[in-house]
């Protein structure tokens, strides 16, 4: 019989990317992990890691059993669920995480809304960006997740993760209340081709959707401050410094005040955000009731 707390070796391997990440979120040593990883090859007859350079690879013959155990742990995660399944109410412990904005938009009146209506379940947020919402899914350190789609996503098929679209959240053109276009009802990003930008820093996802936004409207943003917060970013606006492209998710209080103008135009800048389980687990009856505040509070939350 294969010892299961191998396979969960090799497997956190091919999630981190190298024996030594894969040891220390185990909290094992790295020749430890390696010897868990070359006593299940002993046992199966089969290499599991070749070199590659100065590091390793996982064999094809690892990959074939990954699917495997990819397979098992979605099993069990659905053994979880039904077995929960027997309970009138959702209880016990629900972990959840999510970046700032989500947190602040929808995973706290979605906590405060769960802990008003089932007694028995408590809920517990963690703020972590999508890298460490994912690595806390597949160590079972949290059971939902609210994450951006981005181009570092997992695919929709991966066998770790359940991804399900939760909205869109539009981008709006952000400016002083002082600058001519504060009293449209609308804009087209075009009409704020020569302004000066307030970017978000490089790197971020925002700055991408961002330049992708305005590369899309026809020009490049002439940048001429950068900030991570968005309520830096509000307050260089405010300030006559500049646009700025903002989530219309992201709370903004400033003094002097600024003015959201939603964008008109296709395409239309939004970007997706998503919640995400371990595969199988979804339709725990605690994640279920999450997820159904969270469709009851996204129409208020985007208005």
């Amino acid at each position: 019989m294969i010892d299961w707390r191998r396979l969960r070796v090799l497997r956190a391997v091919d999630h981190y990317g190298t024996v030594t990440a894969a040891a220390r979120a185990l909290h094992f040593t790295t020749s430890a992990a390696s010897q868990q990883i070359r006593q299940l090859g002993r046992e199966l007859d089969l290499v599991l890691l070749e070199q590659q350079g100065r590091g390793v690879r996982l064999t094809p013959a690892a990959r074939t059993l990954l699917a495997h155990a990819d397979a098992i742990q979605a099993r069990w995660e659905q053994a979880q669920v039904d077995l929960y399944a027997t309970s009138d109410k959702p209880a016990g412990l629900l972990r959840v995480s999510g970046f700032p904005v989500a947190i602040s938009t929808l995973l706290a009146p979605m906590a405060a809304a769960l802990k008003a209506s089932h007694d028995d379940l408590t809920v517990q947020i963690q703020e972590a960006e999508l890298r460490d919402s994912l690595d806390l899914l597949f160590e079972a350190g949290v059971d939902l997740a609210i994450i951006e789609a981005t181009p570092e996503n997992p695919p929709l098929n991966d066998p770790r993760f359940d991804q399900q679209e939760l909205l869109d959240d539009p981008f709006d053109l952000v400016v002083a209340a002082t600058h001519p276009l504060a009293r449209r009802t609308e804009v087209a990003l075009a009409e704020a081709a020569t302004e000066d930008w307030i970017a978000p820093l490089s790197g971020s996802t925002c700055h991408t959707h961002t330049f992708s936004a305005c590369t899309a409207a026809g020009f490049t943003p002439a940048v001429a401050h950068r900030a991570a917060e968005w309520n830096a970013m509000a307050h260089l606006v405010a300030h006559g410094l500049g646009v700025a492209l903002v989530p219309r998710l992201a709370h903004i209080a400033v003094d002097p005040p600024v003015v959201r103008i939603p964008i008109t135009g296709n395409p239309r800048p939004v970007r997706k955000l998503l919640t995400c389980t371990r595969r199988g687990g979804r339709t725990h009856p605690a994640v279920e009731a999450a997820l159904g505040e969270l469709k009851l509070i996204v129409p208020a939350a985007l208005a």
